[in-house]
């Protein structure tokens, strides 16, 4: 698991159901345009709003259109049991990495909660072959995890844990995992990454908005930072993230691909507003 990863979204019908052609359009227009692998079910895919057997629903498409070398999956819940049940179903279907959530609902989290949980979603796992990414996303859970804990955690079964996805734009966090835990594949949140990579020693970039900039992302892997590339690669990005960020990213994926069953999203998000649509609009044109 490395480069461009896009954390993709999940289309919706009316009733809040998961669409399998849609979603897999969009997967396999990903894969054919610049992306490495796929994130499916992780915060731009709306996991956490959608049920357990719909998870496990839209993780069976997945897998068995694009097999499980490009894919990773969100597996966590707040309780243990249900991160271990989505996590073994991965497993069963094939996926080879698991990207979980800390335990996000009793706060504070001692650096020593976190360890035994994750200790125990290892544990219980037992032999399963199944890779645990870390996901690191603070401004959602309320629960960061910090280096330390990471360390500690790979120290113990660096088979198990052997990545992270991080979403806290701190890439000073992301330099420090580099250093302090040899091996640990880490991945920023945002394409903006990409241009350090190499120097920074990240495995490349979990992103949303790589489901509208992938093409761009790819050229400037291949070619470099060539007539401004990464420039504009950050300013797309800055662009779509002024509005909400999943509304507007699906938003666009509709205005690609001529579906308008992208538009819709699941609660608490809401519909975008006319003046986001508009300025997505002209985004979607200058592509």
């Amino acid at each position: 698991m490395k480069g461009i990863v896009a954390a993709v979204p999940t289309p919706v019908d009316e009733n809040g159901a998961a669409l399998k052609e849609p979603f897999l359009e969009h997967c396999d227009w990903a894969l054919a345009n610049g992306c490495d692998a796929l994130n499916v079910l992780g915060t731009t895919g709306e996991a956490n709003s959608l049920g357990v057997a719909q998870r496990k629903q839209v993780m069976a498409w997945a897998v068995e259109a694009f097999g499980p070398d490009k894919l990773m999956v969100g597996t966590g819940l707040p309780a243990l049991e249900d991160t271990l049940d989505l996590t073994l179903t991965a497993a069963e279907l094939g996926y080879r990495v698991a990207l979980v959530l800390p335990p996000f609902y009793y706060k504070p989290v001692s650096d020593d909660g976190l360890v035994a949980w994750y200790q125990a979603l290892d544990q219980a796992l037992g032999d399963t072959p199944i890779e645990v990414y870390f996901y690191n996303f603070p401004q959602m859970t309320g629960v960061p995890i910090p280096v330390d804990v990471v360390a500690r955690l790979v120290q113990a079964n660096p088979r198990r844990f052997t990545g992270i996805k991080d979403s806290s734009g701190d890439l000073a966090y992301c330099r420090k995992l580099v250093e302090t835990v040899p091996g640990l594949k880490v991945f920023p949140s945002s394409e903006t990454a990409l241009a350090q990579a190499d120097e920074a020693g990240f495995a490349g970039c979990i992103s949303a908005t790589v489901n509208v900039s992938a093409p761009l992302c790819a050229s400037l892997m291949v070619e470099g930072d060539r007539d401004g590339l990464a420039a504009r690669i950050a300013g797309l990005r800055s662009d779509i993230a002024a509005h909400p960020l999943v509304p507007a990213v699906k938003y666009l994926v509709g205005k690609r691909s001529g579906d308008a069953a992208w538009s819709r999203v699941l609660p608490p998000f809401a519909a975008l507003g006319n003046a986001s649509r508009d300025a997505l609009d002209r985004i979607a044109e200058e592509l």
